[in-house]
């Protein structure tokens, strides 16, 4: 089984209330050879929510307690974020997940750019909370850009 966002597969869960529609991503989901998650769901958040950067390092850094996940406004959220990690976790264990698809750039499900946590959009080499997560666990896991690049080849 393969794990997807799901804001990928079409569903309007991003912070903003939007999707991040991938077409092949949303095959796999109807042909049943995939499915949904969204680790901010799962550590609590509702849909819409104010952006959140991680600042201070990644998500192994927020694992590890030494960043945190701060909305625009200021507040912490690192707790739901490792939350929703864990909980993701727990679900790709239960299925046995072959291969995981994360959204680049999400604090959560980045899994090689998140944004540098100044909320100017720009971003930096590194793992949302939840790629952090899964990976260390030994997950394979990847961006929806890596994903279509497999279907065209």
């Amino acid at each position: 089984m393969i794990l997807v966002s799901s804001c990928l597969a079409g569903m309007k869960v991003r912070y903003n209330g939007t999707d991040s529609l991938d077409v092949h991503i949303q095959k796999l989901v109807e042909e049943k050879k995939a499915m949904t998650i969204c680790p901010e769901l799962l550590g609590g958040f509702m849909t819409p929510r104010e952006p959140a950067e991680i600042v201070g390092g990644t998500g192994e850094d927020v694992l590890s307690g030494t960043a945190k996940v701060i909305e625009f406004s200021g507040n912490d959220v690192s707790d739901m974020y490792i939350r929703g990690a864990y909980e993701a976790l727990h679900i790709a264990r239960e299925v046995n997940a072959s291969l995981i698809v994360l959204k680049e750039n999400s604090p959560s499900c980045g899994s090689a750019a998140i944004y540098n946590g100044a909320f100017e959009n720009r971003k930096i080499a590194g793992n949302g909370v939840t790629s952090a997560l899964l990976k260390r666990e030994g997950f394979k896991v990847i961006s929806e850009e890596q994903i279509s690049e497999i279907f065209l080849h």
